[in-house]
């Protein structure tokens, strides 16, 4: 019996790609895991279950009579213009990257090509760069909130949610996952600033506000605020020196604005307001031995001592 997580996949990938609206009994030939005799009506019981799941993820699931049908019946289908997000503009090479990863990591229960749905296409299934499921390189911890969030991103709806046991309004504008951990980054309305989540820290369900409801901003200097602006601590400046090998690179991704001095072997040294250390940690450890932390010396023995216990 295929697991209810496999039945959702393949019923959406069934309503998605079907033509025209099928009956709940075509439904129950074409999808694996519905009890075969449904003498009792567990497998209705459980497409109504089905239905009301992928209603609450933000599919689009419609109900429609279906056209020359005596008596009339009723099928399902999902509008592939309702579902798809609107297309993001990426070149080819860009969307093969895309699958490339998609088929190189595996969510927890899903793999990585379902996600490529909603952006228009999948990866066949023995392509070039779509590897077996077994072989994905790595697998990502999901959790129940990434959902409802993933749909706010997309479509611009503001959340509120309990953080730490506090109630939070937020503009969501990204989600990532970096040091094992998924991430919320927005704008916090109780706070009037830019914050960043961890999502293992949020509390119970995500509501969503109604859709295009805000715009993503940029900060004064042109660039979304980084992680390590997005924090609750208190404001510190670092001075961080970067070798000549990355100062390019460095530059070229924080802006010049944040440049201090230029040294004459080639190497930067710039200035980053901080307000969120483990990030600020994470974006300095990146650079690996070619970038060091000048001050203040709070934050250099912050992220000394952090080295340090690792390697302990």
């Amino acid at each position: 019996m295929a697991s209810r997580l496999e039945r959702l996949l393949n019923l959406t990938a069934a309503l998605l790609t079907a033509t025209r609206p099928l009956t709940r009994e075509e439904i129950f030939e074409r999808v694996p895991g519905y009890p075969a005799d449904d003498v009792k009506g567990s497998a209705r019981r459980a497409f109504e279950r089905d239905k009301e799941a992928l209603r609450e993820m933000g599919i689009p699931l419609a109900t429609e009579e279906i056209l020359g049908s005596e008596p009339p019946q009723e099928g399902y289908r999902i509008p592939r213009d309702q579902y798809a997000l609107r297309d993001p503009g990426l070149e080819p090479d860009e969307l093969a990257a895309l699958h490339l990863a998609a088929a190189a990591v595996r969510l927890e229960g899903l793999r990585g090509t379902e996600a490529l749905w909603k952006l228009g296409g999948s990866v066949p299934r023995r392509s070039a760069i779509a590897a077996p499921p077994d072989e994905a390189l790595a697998a990502i911890p999901t959790i129940p909130q990434l959902v409802p969030l993933f749909v706010a991103v997309g479509e611009r709806r503001p959340v509120a949610f309990s953080y730490r046991g506090r109630r939070r309004s937020v503009d969501p504008h990204r989600l990532s996952f970096t040091r094992g951990r998924w991430y919320l980054d927005g704008h916090d309305h109780d706070r009037g600033a830019p914050r960043q989540f961890r999502l293992d820290r949020v509390d119970g369900e995500v509501e969503l506000g109604p859709a295009g409801s805000y715009e993503r901003p940029t900060g004064p200097t042109g660039h979304a605020p980084r992680p390590w602006e997005m924090g609750d601590e208190a404001p510190l400046e670092a001075r961080v020196r970067i070798d000549a090998d990355l100062a390019g690179w460095g530059v070229d991704h924080l802006g010049p604005e944040v440049v201090r001095e230029r040294h004459a072997d080639g190497s930067v040294e710039v200035v980053l307001t901080v307000t969120n250390r483990e990030a600020f940690r994470s974006f300095v450890l990146g650079f690996l031995d070619h970038a060091e932390v000048l001050g203040p010396p709070e934050l250099r023995d912050d992220l000394m001592g952090w080295l340090a216990a690792l390697a302990g």
